[in-house]
């Protein structure tokens, strides 16, 4: 060796193998060559470390090894093998490569191994060691932290399978473990991090003074890994840097510990598994996130989880779990699932509950069935001197989202129990003691999120040290009087969702003192997206006034802030105070520190939340510095002003924070919800927080026996179900308090109006709308105010039991909805840990404290404040401009869904025996909108189920109107929002004379209300196809109002889940297919889109290919605006039903919409789920919490999760596909993974995974395909939802793609669709138009089938050795045989039997033997071309002329159309008498004459004529049936007559419609053939019949023959 090496060494199992130090690599080879001698030295390691110190260790082994002498025996080897790097290797084939390796070099069982890497190195190495010759010698040379504190010490080796990691290994000890901290130097600091982990895990279970030093020098600990050291400096100790020092005993601490615990358990029977703590819930978590996520990550995790296991068992504290939990977030690891680095990745979503207890169950600590698990009793000890048996049950509940408390008496009555510390006192407490000057001790300080987020923050700006005495439940505050600095460039502080601590640091953040040169200039402060929603803007207002610079980064008046440090300059700084009390206290609690004395004026109306400024006030007075109130001289009222000196704080020795009084309300609630008694100590009337009166001023108030001393409140509540409601409660003084008291007024007897707590608003949630909608799921019936709201109690059995409690990431609302859980059985609390904010072990006191017990829920999906599929029909309202069409859309759709339609404006007029108009010109629109506002609250009581509703186009011009419909959509209703162009609205409102002028620009009025129009619906009609406003019809001449009338129909069809417009061949034993849309205008493709969608089930709109023709940014960065792709849906509704996939395609996944355009797609998205759409293609790339938010809104669209690899790296075949299947096929309804194929391996490699996933019981849709030339048979044989192009398409969606009949053409040459012919059974039939509908149809879509005629007299030999040939797929069939048919037929449908007759076969399979089923679409015919004119449900009266068997088919379709009557004409009235009594169940009246009706009765709008034409005639004559002009003596809207005969082309019945009456539109017999030949196609065929293509060819051929 050149110079000096000193090294530190530990002793394990009685040998001091481990030998700690810098710089070694010299000291290794000639320890390793000097005390093991060997034939051969091999050093394994991987390509990442390799390029980093291989060298070193070649050089000095060369070098070393040629000073050996050459005597009798040959000089050793020195040899290297380099294996890739990462866990993969980590397994039975890279073992075997290894020792292939060392066979290959004849090594022999004398030569030793160097183990050089991380935890995968060691352990591969390790086991190859041990097995290798029956054991050879080795050394572990640890690379990473985590290696050298956790996986190198103890000789424990394995290798990882398919079934978890480590399961397959050896106990086998290496001869020396190396720990050169140097190596570190290229580690990088992530894992570092990850190392760390293992580091606090020691600590934590051994050794208290240990953690201490972690918790309080984590950031010299982390400069100390940032020091790089020059020309070996650290080799000896007099190079030996403090940072190299720290560093260094760092690490033998923690190694010492586990060596000492290896030496007593050397294999695990019992003390050792202590060095497991929180890997058992760490390692299963491991399973599912690696390699995303690192070992050390997860342990930590693992730690919090376990510790709060611990807590929940009541073994260990939450001050405790609180430092934990700090530490840890100290060195950067995270410590909840919920940490954005775990929570957006698309693995996540496979973290169930469920799924880690399985994975638990593989746990070489366990015993059989027990799952042991290490549990804390505090820090630096452990419950028990070995792994701890643990229940699933307890593991369970620790790892819920959510939970339910078991309704009934708190087992610990009477209870007594002290509170958490106020988080209001412990925020103003941690701020004086760090601006003060000296130390102080804190004691009771809360241990949650928010003080944890203010101390994290307040040493960022190194305003103060903290460190923790008597075990945790005392803070050390080393003041920093008032000297804080910039936290690093690119250091941002991150508050989360702590508003308390974001108002006070702003202020804090000013006094900061201006940095040295090169430092980042500003301080920037942040928080989550609520947090990023939540006012700041008074305060900022205030303070940039007073010459503060503060910028807004995002939105003006919310977080984030950039500020910079230019202190506070003082003097008067006045402060609008009426939102938030907070803003006044952050000032004063800053004033001091100013440079002139502080005078703060509070302006802007009442101050709100006083006692909180008091509190603050009376705070300051115990840290040194007294604030004035002034008060006004006169009358000695106090003013809102305050004076503040100058000056420093002096730290008080000692201070001890309350009890948090709001939190122990709910305590209190529960004693008086149950009729049991509580006492809660440290809170009574001398307390510091208004919240302290909620027991004398609400609880004794309800019915409560109140006693309460100066620090105790003692509550005594009556029977249950006698609490009483209170005529109005003012909680102005206890804001915080009033959920609780909400929730007490459910059960009371009576109504309780709350006011005084407007600012509950803008709190985590807004507060009280989060009340009102979480109780009416409960049955509760609540009244909102300006400043309050009012609830109106019902007794406790008449509440819904079973609810799920969606609690908005809000501390407040989960506990007191916890307090009426205590009584409604069945209740589920979501998002549990929102309670850290203030009181994180309140489900654990909830159950060991106060006795009743909690238990752990999963839930697949969480309930959120907006609309699913409604679970019963409630009402849907319409709403939007006046003139936009929500009247006549509101008829079309009441008459679909078989509801009622009301109009409100009508409804007004009925209620208030006047017009509209009238009573604005009379009462003012503001009397007119607050009766328009209790009249939508009287509908939606009322009229709240099966009803539409339109509403007048004001109704959101009031905050009260507007959060009714948002509370309707919230409780799972339907607003739909009805949107029309302005410049149509404009042309109507020009001539409409009904409704009284607005007296402002009509455009001014659109504007404003546009916003309002969005936030108050949950859905979006667009009427740009044809502009229908109240009565007055404007049709689109480009469009057919039947198209209109369908999408009207499909559209609330579908968002109210009564029947959603799916593709019916999903469904197994089926092959579907969509057409990608490449236009980027989509009103270019519809002159040809029904060619371009022949043979489809669906339409898929590529929105991120979507550019109108002002689009100028290049692919991969454009965003098209939502007003065009709505545009553009609503152009494809126009002129198409089949359902839509809407796809946002991003560049990573091969499309063009930018990958960081997340908040973008989301809101794209959301526009979809609002239009209605059916299927929504989501990548499983998207952030959870995303992907969350869109499950929870889907209502009846159906999701494709999605996944796209383009980069040809991902193989069928591989862990990760399944594991993408799995996220896939847990968030969506159809599953879709898209490879890219290099070998024609890969196709069937597709196919067999595919086979397998569809194998699976339940298996959901699966698209599984490749893209690539060579991936073309993936696309043919793919069964569901295949992708195809077509040639007359710009493009194609995907390289690959090919057309629906290429598709068809392939399966016809690989034999998966073979030939089938198609026949017409009749006589005579050689003029029939049948065959040129379906050979055309067939010819279209590529399919191989034939249709022919068969003529025969009778149902004889040909036809059954025709129907029973392999390769028959059906027939028509027509006269004579109608009847004869069905003896050879085994089943027929409904239709058939209520018709009697057959003119359609269709073979079927039952899986065994074939079907024969016999039908009749006679009746879809004419189904089909009525109601292309008329909606369903508005057929007022229908006359059939005729009673034979196509008038049986003719009563069938008008009775499935809702005609409400059905008038039957017949020359032989016995026969339409038959007709009636065959049909008692429909309303059939039989006329004597033609075109007179029954006196009173309506005339028909819809006429079926079944009788040959040549037998009529429109004027009177012998022999000839005359059809009279009265026929047509309906005038009130569109009616339909409908002649059934060929010939001639205009018949005398058609004829005379045209001549007699407008309104009556015509449709002729083969209209009626082609709509029955169209159903006939898609029930043979399960394909929709090209019907413009097909139609154009028939009445072409039908012209030439007539």
């Amino acid at each position: 060796m050149t110079a000096t090496t000193d090294v530190q060494k530990i002793s394990i199992l009685g040998k001091e193998s481990i030998h700690c130090g810098f710089h070694l690599v010299p000291y290794i080879v000639n320890t390793v060559l000097t005390e093991l001698p060997a034939s051969t030295y091999i050093l394994i390691t991987d390509s990442n470390i390799a390029k980093f110190y291989l060298p070193a260790f070649e050089k000095e082994f060369k070098s070393t090894l040629s000073g050996f002498l050459n005597g009798t025996h040959a000089r050793p080897r020195f040899l290297s093998y380099i294996i890739p790097p990462g866990e993969t290797s980590k397994s039975r084939e890279g073992k075997a490569a290894v020792e292939d390796f060392l066979l290959l070099n004849k090594c022999t069982r004398d030569t030793v191994i160097l183990a050089l890497g991380g935890g995968v190195v060691g352990d591969l190495v390790g086991f190859v060691a041990a097995t290798f010759m029956r054991g050879v010698r080795f050394c572990q040379i640890p690379t990473s932290l985590l290696a050298m504190v956790d996986s190198s010490v103890g000789g424990k080796t394995a290798i990882d399978t398919p079934h978890g990691k480590n399961l397959i290994g050896a106990f086998w000890q290496p001869e020396f473990i190396f720990i050169d901290a140097a190596l570190l130097e290229t580690l990088p600091s992530r894992e570092f991090s990850n190392g760390m982990a293992e580091v606090v895990k020691t600590a934590a279970i051994w050794d208290d003074s240990e953690f201490n030093s972690l918790e309080s020098r984590s950031a010299e600990i982390f400069a100390a890994i940032q020091t790089p050291s020059t020309n070996y400096a650290g080799r000896s100790e007099k190079t030996r840097s403090d940072a190299q020092k720290l560093l260094l005993s760092v690490i033998i601490g923690s190694i010492s510990v586990k060596a000492h615990i290896v030496t007593i358990d050397p294999t695990e029977k019992g003390l050792r598994n202590l060095v497991n703590f929180g890997h058992s819930i760490g390692h299963a978590i491991e399973a599912i996130l690696t390699p995303t996520i690192l070992h050390g990550e997860c342990v930590s995790i693992g730690m919090i989880l376990e510790a709060e296991l611990s807590r929940q068992m009541g073994i260990l504290s939450q001050v405790s779990v609180g430092r934990l939990t700090r530490c840890l977030k100290a060195y950067n690891l995270p410590v909840s699932l919920a940490d954005p680095r775990i929570a957006n990745l698309p693995s996540a979503k496979l973290i169930t509950t469920e799924r880690l207890l399985d994975i638990m169950k593989v746990d070489k600590k366990n015993q059989g069935n027990d799952k042991k698990i290490v549990l804390l009793s505090r820090i630096g000890a452990t419950h028990e001197q070995k792994a701890s048996v643990v229940p699933d049950g307890l593991i369970s509940k620790t790892l819920s989202e959510s939970v339910t408390v078991v309704p009934g008496i708190p087992s610990f009555n009477p209870v007594k129990m002290t509170t958490p510390g106020s988080k209001s006192i412990s925020n103003r407490a941690l701020v004086l003691a760090a601006l003060g000057t000296g130390i102080c001790r804190l004691k009771n300080l809360l241990h949650s999120d928010d003080t944890q987020v203010m101390m994290a923050a307040l040493s960022e700006l190194k305003g103060a040290k903290f460190e923790w005495e008597d075990g945790g439940e005392t803070l050390v505050v080393h003041g920093g009087n008032g000297s804080l600095s910039v936290p690093p460039k690119g250091k941002e502080i991150y508050l989360g969702n702590a508003g308390t601590a974001a108002r006070f640091l702003t202020t804090v953040c000013t006094l900061v003192q201006k940095p040295p040169t090169g430092e980042s200039e500003t301080t920037v402060i942040t928080g989550n997206a609520r947090m990023k929603q939540r006012p700041i803007g008074p305060l900022v207002a205030a303070l940039r006034a007073n010459g503060s610079e503060i910028s807004y980064l995002e939105s003006d008046g919310c977080l984030p802030l950039s500020i910079r440090p230019n202190g506070l300059s003082g003097g008067i700084i006045q402060l609008a105070a009426s939102v938030s009390s907070q803003y006044v206290s952050s000032v004063l609690l800053c004033a001091p520190y100013a440079n002139e004395p502080v005078t703060l004026e509070l302006i802007g109306g009442q101050v709100i939340s006083q006692p909180y400024i008091d509190m603050t006030v009376a705070m300051m007075k115990t840290f040194g510095i007294e604030v004035i109130r002034r008060v006004e001289k006169d009358t000695g009222k106090l003013l809102d002003i305050y004076d503040i000196p100058k000056g420093s704080y002096q730290n008080p020795s000692n201070y001890s924070i309350e009890s948090d009084a709001s939190s122990a309300t709910y305590p209190l609630a529960i004693a008086a919800i149950t009729g049991t008694s509580c006492t809660i100590q440290n809170i009574g009337s001398s307390s510091l927080q208004g919240d302290a009166k909620f027991a004398r001023e609400v609880l004794e108030r309800m019915g409560c026996e109140v006693n309460q001393t100066a620090t105790e409140t003692t509550v005594q509540g009556p029977p249950i179900g006698q609490l009483k409601a209170v005529e109005e409660i003012d909680m102005e003084v206890m804001t915080d308090a009033f959920l609780t008291a909400t929730v007490l007024a459910a059960v009371a007897n009576g109504k309780t109006r709350i006011i005084g707590i407007a600012n509950q608003r803008v709190k985590e949630c807004n507060r009280i709308r989060a009340m009102i909608d979480e109780l009416a799921k409960f049955g509760v019936s609540t009244n909102e105010l300006d400043d309050g709201l009012e609830v109106f109690g019902k007794p406790v059995e008449e509440l819904r039991k079973g609810v799920s409690v969606h609690c908005y990431d809000d501390h407040r609302v989960a506990m007191a909805f916890s307090v009426l859980a205590s009584l409604v059985p069945g209740t589920i609390l979501e998002e549990k840990r929102c309670v850290e904010k203030t009181w994180p072990n309140w489900w654990d006191d909830l159950q060991n404290k106060i006795g009743l017990e909690v238990k752990g829920v999963e839930l697949s999906t969480p309930s959120v404040s907006l609309s699913s599929a409604p679970l019963s029909p409630k009402s849907v309202i319409l709403i939007g401009m006046r003139g936009s069409g929500k009247t006549f859309i509101g008829d079309l759709a009441a008459s679909a869904l078989r509801w009622t339609f009301i109009d409100a404006d009508n409804y007004f007029e009925t209620v208030h025996q006047v017009g509209v108009r009238q009573f604005v010109h009379e009462n003012g629109w503001p009397a007119f909108r607050e009766a328009e506002t209790k009249l939508l609250k009287d509908l939606l009581t009322e009229k709240g189920h099966d009803h539409v509703l339109s509403l007048g186009g004001g109704i959101v011009e009031t905050a009260d109107a507007r959060d009714l419909l948002k509370g309707w959509v919230s409780s799972g209703g339907l607003v739909v929002h009805v949107s029309r162009n302005i410049g149509e609205i404009i042309e109507y409102l020009g001539t409409e004379g009904s409704r009284p002028a607005y007296g402002e620009p009509v455009s001014e009025v659109f504007e404003r209300r546009a916003t309002w129009f969005a936030e108050c619906s949950n859905h979006r009609f667009i009427n740009h196809v044809e502009a229908f406003a109240d009565g007055k019809i404007v049709v689109d001449p480009t469009d057919t109002k039947r198209g209109f009338r369908e999408e009207v129909v499909r559209f609330f069809h579908h968002i109210s889940g009564i029947s959603a417009n799916l593709a019916q061949n999903l469904m197994p034993g089926h092959r579907s297919y969509f057409l990608s849309l490449t236009y980027p205008d989509i009103m270019l493709a519809l002159p040809k889109l029904e060619e371009l969608s022949a043979g489809v089930d669906a339409l898929e709109v590529r929105v991120d290919l979507l550019r109108s023709k002002e689009d100028v940014e290049p692919l991969g960065k454009h965003i098209p605006s939502e007003t065009y792709v709505a545009d553009q849906i609503a152009a494809l509704r126009r002129v198409t039903s089949l359902p839509i996939i809407f796809t946002v395609r991003t560049v990573s996944e091969g499309g063009a919409f930018p990958d960081h355009a997340q908040e973008e797609a989301f809101s794209l998205l959301k526009l979809a789920l609002s239009l209605g759409v059916e299927y929504l293609d989501v990548e499983m790339q998207l952030p959870e919490q995303t992907i969350k938010q869109l499950v929870a809104r889907k209502g009846s669209t159906q999701f494709i999760a999605s996944w796209h690899d383009w980069s040809g790296r991902l193989k069928w075949n591989s862990p990760e596909a399944q594991a993408m299947y799995n996220i896939a096929a847990q968030n969506g309804d159809i599953v879709k993974m898209v490879f890219t194929a290099s070998t024609m391996q890969d196709n069937f490699d597709c196919q067999t995974f595919a086979l397998k996933m569809n194998g699976r019981p339940g298996a959901k849709p699966f698209i599984a395909i490749n893209m690539g030339a060579v991936g073309q048979l993936s696309r043919i044989l793919n069964t569901t939802f295949s992708p195809v192009s077509h040639p007359l398409q710009p493009s194609r969606a995907a390289p690959g793609q090919i057309s629906f009949a290429q598709v068809q053409k392939a399966l016809h040459l690989i034999g998966e669709l073979p030939a089938k012919k198609f026949y017409l059974f009749g006589n005579p039939i050689d003029h029939s138009l049948s065959p040129t509908l379906h050979n055309n149809a067939f010819e279209t879509l590529g399919l191989p089938h034939t249709y022919e005629l068969l003529e025969t007299a009778e149902v004889g030999e040909d036809i059954k050795n025709t129907i029973a040939s392999p390769d028959f797929g059906g027939a028509s069939v027509t006269i004579p045989h109608k009847l004869n048919i069905i003896p050879l037929l085994d089943q027929l449908t409904p239709a058939a039997k209520v018709m009697g007759a057959v003119n359609t076969i269709i073979p079927t399979n039952d899986g065994v033997t074939r079907i024969l089923v016999g039908d009749n679409t006679d009746w879809l015919g004419i189904r089909g071309s009525i109601a292309a004119r008329i909606a369903v449900g508005q057929i007022h009266a229908a006359l059939v002329i005729g009673a034979g068997g196509t008038s049986r088919a003719a009563i069938y379709a008008l009775n499935d159309l809702g005609a409400k009557v059905i008038y039957v004409w017949n020359r032989t009235r016995s026969r339409a008498e038959e007709l009636r009594t065959s049909n008692l169940d429909m309303n059939i009246q039989v006329i004597n004459e033609l075109g007179q009706w029954p006196s009173g009765a309506t005339a028909p709008n819809v006429i079926v004529s079944t009788i040959p034409a040549s037998e009529t005639s429109f004027e009177d004559g012998p022999d000839q049936l005359f059809y009279p002009a009265s026929l047509y003596s309906y005038r009130d809207g569109p009616a339909i007559v409908l002649d059934l005969a060929y010939k001639p082309v205009e018949t005398p019945l058609l004829k005379l419609a045209k001549m007699t009456a407008s309104n009556w539109d015509t449709a002729q017999g083969v209209e009626v053939l082609l709509q029955q030949g169209y159903a006939q196609f898609e029930k043979w065929t399960g394909r929709k019949c090209p019907q413009g293509i097909v139609s154009r060819k028939v009445w072409e051929v039908y012209y030439n023959r007539v």
